[in-house]
């Protein structure tokens, strides 16, 4: 997916040559080879350049129409021929160099002291408390409340009917119809991504955006991160209580019930109609399937089948765990008779 231009300014373009130089890498390639966009290796589209990190995780899964690949010394003879490459020590180090030379969040750019933008486009029968702050290009549909002090950025687009709670701040998003954010929403802002560079960690930069598909309910002061190329989806008719936190580029299916104090990691799919009790915890990269039930402080390490129910940490099936839970009692009742 092509960085989205309502969220991200372009700051120009790089080619080859002028990458290297800005990143120390060598150059592999015709050096007037353009660049123009970041995507993922396996979403990048002609002028967009990506990277590979380890031992080339993905080389068999590169987009055909990638122009420049960012990669280490040890994998750049197992890439293909015809793919311009930069070779560096730190791959993704370079990337984050080589990304925010290329873009900027709109809403980190100088803004002007309008509290509207005149850009904005706002429905006549929309209501804005005092305090709201509403960027450029940003537009709000009919029968809509913003309530105060809220904070709509650059570019973001609200439909009909939603409720948008005092104190909220969205960013880098799509919302549809009938959307309810609660006080203290905080909707697009980057993920947790880090990674090491020559001085030490480094916060890694996302180009990605929220989607809050109809009729999705997101519960006060919860966290929804905007995803590092695609897109974090919360489909429609979801709810989200109070307190939880939605890393980067998960999806969330339709009717999904999660209640207070969860925690999802990144890039995390979960199906249609599943039910998180409180405090559940899933590790980045697992699928939860349709129709599953998470029980309360569950511990998610692996993928979930349909229509489970499952406990515990690790979690596991339910029944397989509450006799775990069970035998465990059974042997320390045992051991304090003895």
């Amino acid at each position: 997916m092509a960085v989205d231009t309502r969220f991200y300014a372009s700051l120009g373009a790089l080619t080859l040559e002028s990458a290297a130089a800005l990143t120390g890498a060598e150059p592999v390639g015709d050096p007037n080879t353009p660049i123009t966009g970041i995507a993922a290796a396996d979403k990048a589209k002609p002028g967009e350049l990506a990277f590979l990190e380890g031992e080339g995780a993905g080389l068999t899964s590169l987009s055909p129409d990638l122009s420049v690949l960012l990669v280490s010394e040890a994998i750049r003879r197992r890439v293909a021929d015809g793919v311009a490459l930069l070779v560096v020590k730190q791959p993704r180090h370079a990337h984050n160099v080589i990304a925010r030379t290329l873009f900027k969040p709109r809403h980190q750019l100088a803004q002007t002291r309008v509290a509207i933008s005149p850009d904005a486009k706002i429905h006549p029968g929309a209501e804005l408390g005092a305090g709201v702050v509403v960027g450029a290009g940003a537009a709000i549909g009919e029968g809509t409340v913003i309530c105060p002090n809220a904070v709509i950025g650059p570019g973001v687009q609200i439909g009909r009917n939603g409720f948008i709670g005092a104190g909220t701040s969205i960013h880098c998003a799509l919302l549809g119809d009938h959307v309810t954010l609660l006080a203290g929403a905080r909707i697009g802002e980057a993920g947790f991504g880090v990674t090491p560079g020559p001085s030490g960690l480094e916060d890694a930069p996302h180009f990605g955006r929220v989607i809050l598909q109809d009729h999705v309910t997101i519960g006060a002061n919860t966290c929804i991160d905007r995803g590092v190329f695609a897109d974090t989806i919360v489909g429609e008719r979801t709810k989200i209580d109070n307190l939880c936190q939605i890393a980067h580029n998960v999806v969330l299916g339709r009717s999904v019930i999660m209640a207070a104090f969860g925690g999802i990691s990144g890039s995390v799919r979960i199906g249609d109609g599943s039910m998180l009790g409180g405090q559940v915890g899933i590790a980045d990269h697992v699928n939860v399937g349709a129709g599953v039930s998470l029980a309360g402080a569950a511990g998610v390490l692996r993928d979930v089948p349909d229509g489970e129910t499952w406990g515990g940490t690790p979690a596991k099936p339910i029944r397989q765990w509450m006799r775990e839970v069970a035998w465990l009692a059974k042997q320390t009742s045992a051991k304090k008779r003895d």
